[in-house]
């Protein structure tokens, strides 16, 4: 799929785990050679260990590799202009870049309206230093304000096969050609049905979860958090399972 002007495979990678070591940058180099283009931290991940990892990993970032980090998400008060600045400032810094592909307002702050908190994003988008701008747990009116203000290239909400009540968002972005991007795409998954179409597939029961994202909707781009190569290497293989009209039904009444 596209995001902007960059072609992503359509799984990405969660670091709100990932903690500065020898080994986790290893990790994220690795993930990018098994093939993952989307890498997503914020700023409050791992008290910004995340960033970090990833800016030591990766810098000067591949062309054809998206890192997305967020800031404002930390309470009330987090989405004015001047704690938004200087997020971003550090999330530079920890990346080791500059310019961030996509940046997201990672919650909306109830004492700031969003429009003020994006005009202080578009203000680095004017000066070259965050390519596409996206929004985090927001619903269709929020969206659609966001973008009176600054194209917004995506949306990352919770929503997995047990977690759906974001359904209209996520047919939303697909009408508008925006990337829906589901966090904790895995969680509560299980069950009975799960289990048995994973294997007919021969596959793990979060592969298929993960495939029956993707064929949810064409938008849908899943970032799965792990720390081990040989999971994300089986997320990455999801890709490629194909579920039957009737299998898609079965889970989507089932969980």
């Amino acid at each position: 799929m596209k995001l902007g002007d960059i072609e992503v495979a359509r799984i990405g990678l969660g670091t709100n785990r990932l903690a500065k070591t020898q080994d986790n940058v290893a990790f994220i180099r690795s993930a990018v050679a098994a093939g993952v283009q989307m890498i997503d931290t914020a700023h409050s991940y791992t008290g910004g260990q995340s960033e970090q990892t990833i800016g030591e990993a990766l810098s000067p970032f591949p062309e054809d590799c998206i890192v997305a980090t967020k800031g404002g998400g930390g309470g009330p008060g987090t989405g004015r202009p001047e704690v938004l600045r200087a997020e971003l400032e550090q999330s530079l810094s920890r990346l080791r870049t500059g310019s961030i592909s996509l940046y997201y307002l990672h919650r909306v702050d109830p004492q700031t309206p969003i429009e003020e908190s994006l005009a202080t994003i578009k203000e680095y988008v004017d000066q070259g230093r965050v390519r596409h701008v996206g929004i985090s747990e927001v619903q269709i009116d929020q969206i659609e304000r966001a973008r009176r203000v600054v194209p917004i290239a995506a949306v990352q909400n919770h929503y997995n096969l047990s977690e759906r009540k974001y359904e209209g968002v996520v047919d939303y972005c697909a009408r508008e050609g925006i990337v829906f991007v589901p966090f904790f795409p895995l969680r509560g998954v299980g069950g009975a049905a799960l289990a048995e179409v994973a294997a007919r597939h021969g596959s793990a029961p979060r592969q298929i979860a993960l495939a029956w994202l993707l064929r949810r909707s064409p938008a849908m781009l899943p970032i799965p958090g792990t720390l081990s190569l040989e999971h994300l290497k089986q997320n990455l293989a999801a890709l490629k399972i194909e579920l039957t009209d009737a299998e898609f039904e079965a889970l989507r009444k089932a969980i």
